[in-house]
């Protein structure tokens, strides 16, 4: 059974930085991709970030291109969010997502989701 564990979040001011972590069990967390969305009040879920574990490779958002990082620690079996520079418009649940994306694709096939997690930025 895969379980996913995320911790970090809180609430924080404008222009400040926070960490979120998710933790793997249970899975071949090296053939896997590991995506962070989110959900404000009153809006769709969307995709943040991921990455591929055995690629390395990265995605990021057009809203936090340039503020945010995704790293994978493999002995872990974690993957860190950090998020800089936010803006009160980050405000939202987050929450972390274990796919399958196949041979072709970076990430995507999300199959087993972490419990959200709330970020609150204040202006």
């Amino acid at each position: 059974e895969v379980q996913v564990v995320v911790s970090g979040g809180g609430m924080v001011q404008a222009g400040g930085s926070l960490s979120l972590s998710c933790r793997v069990s249970g899975s071949t967390f090296e053939k896997s991709a590991i995506g962070w969305f989110r959900q404000a009040p009153e809006k769709e879920r969307e995709g943040v970030s991921c990455i591929g574990i055995s690629s390395g490779g990265t995605f990021y958002e057009d809203s936090v291109k340039g503020r945010a990082v995704i790293a994978v620690d493999i002995a872990k079996n974690t993957v860190t969010l950090q998020m800089n520079n936010l803006r009160p418009e980050d405000t939202a649940v987050y929450y972390c997502a274990v796919g399958n994306p196949g041979p072709t694709a970076l990430c995507g096939g999300w199959e087993t989701w972490g419990q959200g997690i709330q970020v609150t930025v204040s202006s």
